[in-house]
Formats: structure tokens, C-alpha cells, sequence
């Protein structure tokens, strides 16, 4: 029980399957990312007796891999889509509102920079009239949503937008702009969605893969077969919605023995180097040379002190034809992301080189296919949710930010199938650790627990308490205590060295060589947990160090070249 009388629901696995088997429910949402968690809060909270499945873990795909930007997306009002801005704009209020712990308000700045005497960086700047354009277009963005968060864009001297970013080119830079968005720990986010809806009452259980769809008399879909631990469950319900993301079209092929596909998928990559060697105490965006796009410049692990641990820029926009289960990040986009960086850096400082690279990560867009095959940067945002001829909804496309309308506009479909009238409550339905939270000192272990847990960070404290040895650091140089683990296994559903240190925590993002010096200790301290022997431990320690091995690979070679030598196939 927190201070402020919250208490943590049951998260118990093994109950979890237990009610997949025993239990009918309403509906059975296929797919652990934002979106199905969202859907089956939505759902849950409803009233619809709900359960949801999800193969690996929870936001292991996509929703672990993005740029953990709760935002309008400022670019989209270039392409048209003001409808969408709006809504984005709209859902980052309301996810501010209701889960404030987990949400922050990130300032970003767009540098206008002049024309360099020379060099590749020509293609990267800024002009006047660009500027002023831009001035408009941050107006239509602040009047469409954007002055919910409470604060109004401005243009910035140049000496104010150097002392923002001290590293870029001081001669080249003539002002800025300032806007603010918002941040959030994706991975976080998402697990926060699974534990609140299991709050509502759904059954939520990860590593359940769906092997095939279970029909009835008239050939209806009326629910799913699943492996959990090695024994298949039916788990049965009257309506299946499919929010598996990119791998929609691959559960759809399990009902439908023909069908179009509808996902084209997009590669994201991000990389995270020393913040030192960028120095930026908010969010830049900045230019590619030769490309018609920009990266986000994200500070990333506040010290307290106006510094931070480190810093990720993203995001690439390419076509992605490979395995979608285990997208990587290849020394193309490598070169792509530091050309960018390194041309909104005075080169008084250094470049970033690939040396400095301490992690990557690569993640899917489950971009809805068009007509047209334009570049996919190019292609819409919104979702769509549709229903086959056997009764499974299908939710796709979409971003991070607007998550919650999709499961609305989902769940909307699944009563309507149900012959139901309930009507969605997450509009002002606060988050598990919402309730009750406050943040606590800058810089302090309590106030690092408290952005992540919210109200909840007393049953980490409470840990740390009971045995002091583990409020350790679980991971050298990063802000991970030894609780937080022992707290993911037990309140967290986390199974593998993998899940704790890729998603419950984010260390293998931040620091993957410290998250590999770490993995034996983790393994260690998990072990008695989940039973594991001295042959599973080792197993979960070289598991999780072939992922980074085959991770750094990819680093050093081009696309081709990685598929050509086998890397980035199935886990």
C-alpha cells in the first residue's frame, strides 16, 4: 500500500493464464503494444470482460523503439494533416492529465542557420524565408493545440539559443525557435497501460503466442488458441481484435488464407551518445543535409544539475523489407543520423563519431499501406480499424500519442458487435500511480523512482528498506537501483535478463556495453525469483549478450550486407 493509499493490483502470471483458460470473455485483444494495452484498457474499463495475449513482451516491438515523444508532430501540419495535429495535440493533454508520473513537458528548439562558407552542411540550412514560415507554421500549431500544455512558442536571440545547445556552430546560428511537446518512456508507458487494465480486471499475460484462430459452428471467430509455457489454451471470446502492429498482417494470415496486405512497415533508428558531446539541456531539431527531413536531439537521464546522463537523436524514415521481428541498425543509418548531427556542430567541438555511439535502437512503423508508393515519410499517421467477414477487428496504423483514441474508435467497434452501449472512459481515466504522485527532489533516488512509478515508488522504496544492498546500482554509470528488478519480476511480469534490462529499465538503450558487464549480476539476483538454475542462468546471460553481439554487427554493415550474412533474422 503507497502513502497515498494506492495499492499495486495483482500482475500474477500464473493467474493470469489460469483465467485464460478457465474464463469467456467478451473480448481477446491479440498484440502487448501500446495500442492492444490501450484497447484493452479501454475495454476493461468498460465493463467487457477482456483478456489480452502478446507472444513476447509487453511493448517489445515497436512500442519499446520509438523516439518517446508524446507530441502533435509539428511536421504533419507541412503534409496537411491539421486534423491529425489536432487530435495529437488533444491526446497529449489528456495523457499529460492522466499520467502525469510518466509524462514531462519537453521544450524543443529549431535553430535558424546560415549558409556555411563551404562544406556538406550547405543542404542544412535554414533561410530567412524559411524562417518566417516557420514563424506561421508554429503559430497554426500553438492555435491548434499546442497552447494546451500552457506555454506559447517564441523566437529566441541567438546567445539564448547557444546557452540552450552551446555546441552549435556560434557563427552560422542566427535565432531559434522554442515550442514545447512532451516526453515519455515508451516501454514504461505501455506496461503501465497492461498493469491498469489488469486493475479493470483484464487478464493480461505476456509470452502467449496466438497460434490460430478457434471458429465456431458457422465459422465465426470465437476466440483464440494460444501457447503459454508449452500447453495450448483456447481462450474464448466473442470478439477478437487484432492489434498486433507490424505483425498484423501475419495474424490476419491465420483467419484469412488470402488477404491484401495492409501494413507497409517503416524503419526507425535512433542512436544515444555522451551527453557531454552535445551538451543540449532541451530538445533540438535539426536538418539532414541533402534530405528534406530532421532529427530529434532528445537529452536523456537528468542529473538534477541541468546536465544529463546522455543524449538520442532520431529518427530515420526508410522502406523495410527484412525480418520484422528483430529490425536493426545498420552503419548506413549510422552515417545518416551523425552527417545530421555533426552538421548542427561547430566543428570546434568534435565531431560524434561512431566511437561515441554507446546505444542503438531500431523500431517499426506499422505505417497503413497506400495506393501510392511514395516515400514513406510521406505517409499518413491515422489509424484505421476494420472488421472481416469472420468478425476479427483489426486496428492500424496510428502513433505513440494518439493510442488512446484508437482504442477508443476500436472498442467503439467491439460494442457495437457485442449489441452494447458502453461508452469510453479513458478520456479522464487516470493511469496505474497517477493518483496520489508528486515529484520528488531533483537529482534524488526518490525522485527517479517517482518519474517512473509514480505513487508506486514507496513498493520500491519499500524494498530498498527492507534490505539496503538493493538500493545499488543495478547497472554501473546509470540511475537503475537492484530493487527496481527484483520489483519488475514481482509486480512487472518481467521473465528474462532481457526484459529488465531493455524495457523494465532502459539500460541496454542508454549503455548496452554496461548493460552487457551487468547481464551476470542481473541473472543472479532474478534467479531465485523465477527458479532458474545455474544452466538457465547462464542460458539468460548468453541470450541476452548474442542480442548485443548481433546488435553491434549490424552496426558495421549496410542493409544488404546484413541480410546477406544472416544478421537480423528471428530471435
Amino acid at each position: 500500500m503507497t502513502s497515498s493509499g494506492q495499492q499495486s493490483p495483482s500482475f500474477d502470471r500464473r493467474e493470469m493464464v489460469r483465467r485464460l483458460a478457465d474464463e469467456t470473455f467478451d473480448v481477446v485483444v491479440v498484440g502487448g503494444g501500446v495500442t492492444g494495452a490501450g484497447v484493452a484498457l479501454d475495454a476493461a474499463s468498460r465493463g467487457l470482460r477482456t483478456a489480452l495475449v502478446e507472444r513476447d513482451d509487453f511493448a517489445s516491438g515497436t512500442s519499446s523503439k520509438s523516439s518517446k515523444l508524446v507530441h502533435g508532430g509539428l511536421r504533419y501540419l507541412q503534409q496537411g494533416e491539421v486534423r491529425l495535429v489536432y487530435e495529437a495535440l488533444h491526446e497529449r493533454q489528456r495523457l499529460r492529465r492522466n499520467a502525469p508520473h510518466l509524462v514531462r513537458v519537453l521544450p524543443f528548439l529549431i535553430p535558424i542557420l546560415g549558409k556555411p562558407t563551404s562544406g556538406e552542411g550547405t543542404k542544412s540550412v535554414v533561410s530567412r524565408k524559411i524562417a518566417r514560415a516557420m514563424g506561421s507554421a508554429m503559430w497554426m500549431y500553438d492555435l491548434t493545440g499546442g497552447w494546451r500544455i500552457g506555454k506559447l512558442h517564441r523566437r529566441l536571440r541567438k546567445d539564448v539559443a547557444l546557452a540552450h545547445m552551446p555546441t552549435m556552430p556560434a557563427d552560422r546560428l542566427l535565432s531559434a525557435y522554442l515550442y514545447y511537446d512532451a516526453f515519455a518512456d515508451d516501454a514504461r508507458l505501455v506496461l503501465t497501460l497492461a498493469r491498469s487494465a489488469a486493475a479493470h480486471g483484464a487478464a493480461v499475460v505476456n509470452r502467449c503466442a496466438v497460434t490460430s484462430f478457434v471458429h465456431d459452428a458457422s465459422g465465426r471467430v470465437a476466440g483464440v488458441r494460444v501457447l503459454a509455457d508449452g500447453t495450448e489454451i483456447d481462450v474464448r471470446a466473442t470478439v477478437v481484435v487484432n492489434a498486433a502492429g507490424v505483425w498484423s498482417d501475419d495474424v490476419r494470415a491465420r483467419d484469412e488464407a488470402e488477404h491484401p496486405d495492409s501494413i507497409r512497415p517503416a524503419k526507425g533508428v535512433h542512436l544515444t551518445v555522451p551527453w557531454h558531446k552535445v551538451r543540449n539541456d532541451i530538445a533540438v531539431v535539426i536538418p539532414v543535409p541533402k534530405d528534406k527531413r530532421s532529427l530529434f536531439v532528445v537529452p536523456w537521464g537528468p542529473k538534477g544539475d541541468g546536465t544529463f546522463e546522455h543524449t538520442y537523436v532520431g529518427t530515420t524514415d526508410t522502406d523495410y523489407t527484412g525480418p520484422l521481428d528483430d529490425p536493426q541498425c545498420t552503419s548506413d543509418d549510422i552515417a545518416y543520423v551523425l552527417r545530421a548531427l555533426n552538421a548542427s556542430i561547430d566543428p570546434a567541438n568534435g565531431p560524434v563519431t561512431t566511437d561515441d555511439v554507446t546505444g542503438v535502437w531500431a523500431g517499426l512503423r506499422p505505417l497503413v499501406k497506400a495506393a501510392s508508393s511514395g516515400r514513406t515519410a510521406d505517409l499518413s499517421r491515422r489509424h484505421r480499424v476494420t472488421t472481416n467477414p469472420h468478425g476479427v477487428i483489426t486496428v492500424t496504423g496510428g502513433k505513440l500519442t494518439t493510442y488512446r483514441e484508437m482504442a477508443e474508435d476500436t472498442v467503439d467497434a467491439v460494442v457495437e458487435r457485442l449489441g452494447r452501449r458502453e461508452r469510453c472512459r479513458t478520456k479522464r481515466l487516470r493511469l496505474l500511480g497517477a493518483e496520489g504522485h508528486v515529484d520528488g527532489a531533483p537529482g534524488t533516488l526518490d525522485a527517479h523512482l517517482r518519474g517512473r512509478y509514480g505513487a508506486l515508488a514507496s513498493e520500491v522504496q519499500a524494498l530498498i528498506d527492507a534490505d539496503p544492498s538493493l538500493g545499488h546500482p543495478l547497472v554501473t554509470g546509470l540511475p537503475y537501483v537492484r530493487a527496481e528488478a527484483l520489483y519488475a519480476v514481482r509486480h512487472e511480469m518481467a521473465r528474462t535478463v532481457d526484459d529488465v534490462l531493455s524495457r523494465r529499465t532502459r539500460a541496454r538503450l542508454f549503455d548496452r556495453a554496461a548493460a552487457v558487464a551487468a547481464a551476470a549480476g542481473v541473472a543472479q539476483l532474478l534467479a531465485p525469483e523465477l527458479g532458474w538454475d545455474d544452466d538457465e542462468v547462464q542460458a539468460q546471460i548468453d541470450a541476452f549478450c548474442s542480442q548485443i553481439v548481433a546488435e553491434h554487427l549490424a552496426n558495421n554493415l549496410t542493409e544488404a550486407e546484413l541480410f546477406a550474412h544472416g544478421a537480423g533474422a528471428d530471435r
